[in-house]
């Protein structure tokens, strides 16, 4: 019989990496297959330290902007896509870039582009200095696109024409506060232009529809995700709001802060986007290190979703 005592883990299904992010990794280790070291990585190919930490050691060099970058080796764009000045800059360069755009944060650029060619003005629903959202407003000139963050925003907005408008979204967004701030966007311009798909992207859903089915059965829920990363942050909020007494961030095992788990039997744990299982299991084997482990998966939904890399790769 074992002296560690019990606990139950409630494993979050679906977890960890999605298909945008899957893709952008392999972007960046096909171009060091292709071209060798140097690859140049403008910002953090996806949120995640040990990810990018991988990756550098296998000859990426991660910078913020493209005049970090010399001419004669290739760039690579982030998964959280780029201002359209940033592509047009490197091909002014005649630099070799490849874009590791996630083709669904692409649909929300195409999205406003087509806006805006309707002569709509967009309101973008985000967080201010992401780089999702930086790339996003890049998209068009200055004042074509309003960025709120919450549903409070909505009441001080200053629009060109109430009768011309649209909005679109940050991918990375909690589920439910997106709906409340877009039904505050509706009620205060009933004209605008409703999306016939929503921007937040599939895996976010699934993510938070997991942890949403574990907070109910958990005293505490550990998310292993990066401080800067967006999805994971939401993560954290939608187990708090769906009823975790205890939610918190964590980027690996390391951080665990074991005295705040001690005396309880129930914890949960899920993965943002950006994180990797290698994480995962890390965490496992801490636990199973510490208590009598029983494992138990939690699973929403099922993911078939996958992403080609670009031509030039596969050239």
């Amino acid at each position: 019989m074992s002296d560690k005592p019990a606990l139950t883990l409630f494993l979050a299904a679906p977890r960890g990496f999605c298909a945008g992010v899957d893709r952008a990794i392999k972007i960046v280790e096909m171009a060091l297959e292709k071209w060798g070291a140097p690859v140049y990585v403008r910002h953090e190919i996806v949120h995640n330290k040990f990810v990018v930490d991988t990756l550098r050691d296998k000859g990426a060099v991660f910078v913020e902007e493209l005049d970090d970058c010399p001419d004669d080796r290739p760039v690579v764009f982030s998964a959280h896509g780029v201002p359209k000045s940033v592509p047009e800059e490197a091909e002014r360069r005649q630099m070799i870039a490849v874009d590791a755009t996630c083709p669904l944060v692409t649909k929300v650029h195409l999205e406003a582009a087509r806006h805006a060619e309707a002569g709509l003005q967009m309101i973008y629903i985000g967080h201010r200095g992401h780089p999702e959202a930086i790339g996003t407003l890049g998209q068009l000139p200055e004042g074509e696109v309003l960025l709120i963050e919450t549903a409070e925003d909505v009441a001080t907005l200053q629009v060109r024409d109430p009768a011309k408008l649209a909005y679109i979204s940050q991918t990375t967004l909690s589920v439910d506060d997106t709906a409340e701030t877009i039904a505050a966007l509706v009620a205060r311009f009933p004209g605008i232009e409703e999306q016939s798909r929503e921007d937040i992207c599939y895996a976010t859903t699934n993510r938070q529809g997991a942890v949403k089915a574990i907070a109910p059965k958990v005293q505490a829920l550990l998310v292993i995700g990066a401080p800067n990363s967006s999805n994971s942050k939401r993560l954290v909020e939608v187990g708090r709001a769906a009823g975790c007494p205890q939610a918190m961030l964590i980027q690996r095992a390391t951080d665990i802060d074991w005295d705040s788990l001690r005396g309880l039997s129930r914890v949960g744990l899920t993965a943002g986007a950006s994180a990797p299982d290698v994480l995962v299991d890390e965490v496992l084997q801490a636990f199973r290190d510490r208590f009598d482990l029983t494992v138990e998966t939690v699973e929403t939904t099922t993911e078939r979703v996958e992403f080609k890399v670009p031509k030039i790769l596969r050239d």
